[in-house]
């Protein structure tokens, strides 16, 4: 089958991997449609250290194929979308509602995967590694979702929605009538201006160095659109409740704490190389103002999905729109180069 690999030099797209079958509480996967994310390239230019070689992806649906002994939520012939999230279940952050902290679900890739030439395995990225016709996940990460939704665009649920939208909703608990101050709207970013849209923000500043960026996120839900943060304060005189940076530049975490209102909050979203730091002055926190991490949105991906597939089909949320353009996986190259250049939202490979 095919499937995109990176060695630790360069990707390539194959035609010879193979995936094992589920084995218990596992299901097999024939990935439909799969998002090309910033982390995926983050994994090639080495700012996401991980072992190689390795089959990359990991936003993506599909049908499923076949189940592992134990699985009952879903069978063959489901629409799924699939989570990075392979969480055990049965620790105290899971019994909390906190899956995203699950240590059992970080740090630890599986190796379905192999090559018929040789047969050594491959690592699989994110526990998910949707860049293959087929996939094996944990039960936990596939779930179901009604047949109307695209899996072209059910495959952008995964990750960015989960992470943006989820920063909104679950993390920074936007309520109705805030301000919300959006740095970067790529993918991530136009995630959190719907989030901020749906939660009920009334004023929520996207900023973007991009002015080709503006159409689309007045589309999903910023009321103002800048490219720089300096007419931020005009908008906002005493700052936002809310500033996210969605771009993983160290230089704005120090923006965002600046940008704040009293008691506001700053959640940080893009992804920066392990050991970047950022600084900003302790003083400016004395009023009640925090910094937030946030990890793939603080997401229950069992109940989040299949709400955000709901209020798809309410017309509430867009996912159709996030699909700038679709390109058959042999284009990863193309599609690459097209997202590293900022000049589309999502790029999606099918299969």
């Amino acid at each position: 089958m095919r499937g995109v690999v990176f060695d630790g030099k360069e990707v390539r797209v194959v035609d010879d991997l193979d995936v094992r079958p589920p084995g218990p509480g596992e299901v097999l996967v024939a990935v439909a449609a799969a998002g090309l994310c910033h982390s995926d390239l983050s994994v090639v230019d080495g700012t996401i250290p991980f072992p190689v070689p390795v089959v990359l992806g990991h936003e993506g649906a599909g049908v499923v194929e076949a189940v592992g002994p134990g699985v009952t939520h879903v069978g063959p012939g489901d629409h799924v979308a699939l989570s990075t999230l392979a969480n055990c279940g049965a620790c105290a952050d899971c019994d909390r509602g906190r899956p995203t902290m699950c240590r059992k679900a970080i740090g630890m890739p599986g190796r379905p995967f192999s090559r018929r030439g040789d047969g050594k395995p491959l690592f699989q990225f994110a526990a998910n590694s949707s860049f293959a016709e087929r996939t094996v996940v944990k039960a936990v990460q596939a779930v179901k979702i009604p047949e109307t939704v695209p899996l072209t665009s059910a495959a952008l649920i995964g990750c960015g929605v989960l992470t943006g939208v989820g920063a909104v909703l679950n993390r920074a608990r936007v309520d109705r009538g805030e301000t919300v101050v959006v740095l970067g709207t790529g993918g991530i970013g136009l995630n959190v201006l719907q989030g901020a849209r749906i939660a009920g923000a009334t004023t929520v500043v996207a900023v973007d160095t991009n002015p080709a960026k503006e159409a689309a996120a007045l589309r999903f839900g910023a009321t103002h659109f800048l490219t720089s943060t300096d007419g931020v304060r005009e908008i906002l005189p005493t700052g936002a409740d809310h500033v996210f940076e969605c771009v993983g530049h160290t230089g704005l975490v120090r923006t965002a704490v600046d940008l704040l209102d009293r008691h506001g909050q700053a959640v940080l979203l893009g992804m920066t190389p392990p050991k970047a730091e950022a600084s900003f002055p302790p003083a400016a926190m004395f009023l009640d103002k925090s910094i937030l991490g946030c990890r793939y949105g603080s997401s229950r991906p069992q109940k989040d999905i299949p709400l955000y597939a709901e209020l798809y089909g309410a017309g509430r949320l867009l996912l159709d729109e996030l699909v700038t353009a679709t390109y058959p996986v042999e284009d990863f190259a193309r599609a690459a180069r097209d997202a590293a250049r900022g000049e589309v939202a999502r790029a999606v490979l099918t299969f």
